[in-house]
């Protein structure tokens, strides 16, 4: 006499696919890991970045090759560089060329010179300021305010306001895009004077 076959039950199922789910998952992670990481373009943005009443311009491109030069001690391999002296960033490859740099508005608050990791992205927020800003990478925090690369999402510069305490290191929106697919977590920032 046959027996009836029994059915697994749905919640079975669910599980066992969603595990498999998962792996399937983190093997494509770890293949892509290990393959190549996006380079920035090396152009620098035209000045055409929308810009608001009351704003302050952009700073003018140094016509110093010192200025475009990637500054020394600042660490090897695939990295971002920020000088609180030039107020500009280097996306530098593992090839040690630097692929794009640009100006930036920092905020009142500025990292100690040294190493940080990209340790968190958001895509959008307010800002401390109140501006709506996009492409947000905190690397640290000083003196309890989170320092991040921003753009503002209106493609404006304004200055922090008076009396506020902020950490945001804001940059033209092409070059928040650009940061943005360059620095994945755990990117490595190499803060220099």
């Amino acid at each position: 006499m046959p027996v009836a076959a029994r059915r697994l039950p749905s919640w079975a199922w669910v599980t066992g696919l969603t595990a498999g789910a998962i792996v399937v998952v983190g093997a494509l992670t770890v293949k892509a890991e290990q393959g190549p990481h996006p380079t920035a373009a090396s152009v620098e943005p035209s000045a055409s970045a929308s810009a608001s009443a009351g704003t302050k311009p952009a700073p003018a491109p140094s016509a110093s090759p010192t200025a475009q030069s990637v500054p020394d001690a600042s660490g090897t391999g695939r990295r971002v560089v920020y000088s609180l002296e030039q107020q500009r960033v280097w996306l530098v490859d593992a090839d040690d060329q630097a692929r794009r740099t640009f100006t930036v508005w920092p905020g009142t608050v500025n990292p100690a010179p040294g190493s940080y990791t990209v340790s968190v992205r958001k895509g959008a927020t307010t800002g401390s300021d109140g501006v709506e800003i996009e492409h947000i990478i905190y690397f640290s925090v000083q003196s309890g305010v989170n320092i991040a690369f921003s753009n503002a999402v209106d493609g404006s510069s304004p200055p922090p306001a008076a009396g506020t305490r902020t950490g945001g290191i804001r940059m033209a929106k092409a070059d928040g895009a650009a940061l943005w697919a360059f620095g994945a977590t755990g990117t490595i920032v190499r803060v220099v004077e």
